[in-house]
């Protein structure tokens, strides 16, 4: 372990072989494991845990009580995952005893300078968010999914695997799984198909889910009928069944969906 001498580590903090940066504070309850880098001037309060290999900028704040007024977060947690970039100015805050009381974010993460992450959010593997993107008290993102630029997920809101967010959308419906929203308050405009691609997806499951996309968004009659149409057509497709899983577990948010044309 290597600390620099002004930084300053409380009684009860466990450290593996990291590496603490100049005028960092880390609490009492915080656990950091090897091979985590704070920057300089990095502020991990509360019951926090980073995982192994993240590099955490300067002037972060991790594990803070949440922006709640009935809540100051005692016996919540954040748990980081291993492996997460985590740039300047980044906070992200502990969970809420009535929210289950964790804030719990997945591995490989790329968080850009001053975005956010509030109470008893859940976020997945491989999730990029980039400058000033602002995510709402227990929003759940699926994994590699990307957050554009100064965006702001509301509260209670799913954003589904592999999805994208345009910058400086607003967002307060449920994203569905592959999806690109863009605009404010934004609206499905289509498919991440770069980011299907970059990842990785097969021609066919493109094709796929391009299908199934037009026939739920786009098709004749209620969406009921065309949701059912598209799960009795589609039911082999892996990506498609991801989309309709996300679907039917909906229920603190409504579905986001594309503009009708004329």
């Amino acid at each position: 372990m290597k600390v620099h001498p002004t930084a300053i580590i409380e009684d009860g903090a466990e450290i593996g072989d990291a590496e603490i940066g100049p005028y960092c504070r880390v609490g009492p309850d915080v656990r950091i494991h090897d091979g985590v880098v704070l920057k300089s001037h990095v502020v991990i309060d509360g019951e926090t845990e980073i995982g192994a290999r993240t590099q955490v900028y300067s002037f972060c704040v991790l594990g803070e009580p949440p922006q709640h007024l009935g809540c100051n977060g005692d016996g919540a947690r954040l748990v980081i995952g291993a492996g997460n970039i985590i740039r300047e100015h980044v906070t992200m805050h502990r969970g809420t005893i009535a929210g289950g009381a964790l804030t719990r974010v997945g591995d490989g993460g790329f968080f850009m300078v001053g975005s956010h992450i509030a109470h008893d959010c859940r976020v997945g593997d491989k999730v990029i968010l980039a400058n000033g993107a602002a995510v709402g008290g227990h929003v759940h993102i699926g994994d590699q999914a990307f957050l554009g630029g100064m965006c702001a997920i509301h509260q209670h809101c799913r954003i589904g695997d592999h999805a994208f967010v345009g910058g400086c959308a607003a967002v307060t419906s449920d994203i569905i799984p592959f999806a690109s929203a863009v605009g404010n308050h934004a609206r499905l405009v289509g498919l991440n198909v770069v980011g299907l691609k970059r990842r990785g997806f097969s021609r066919a499951a493109i094709h796929d889910l391009r299908a199934a996309y037009r026939m739920l968004f786009s098709g004749e009659g209620v969406f009921k009928d065309r949701l059912e149409a598209v799960r009795e057509k589609y039911s082999a497709s892996p990506e498609v069944a991801c989309v309709l899983e996300f679907i039917d577990s909906g229920k603190a948010r409504s579905l986001m969906t594309a503009a009708r044309e004329d």
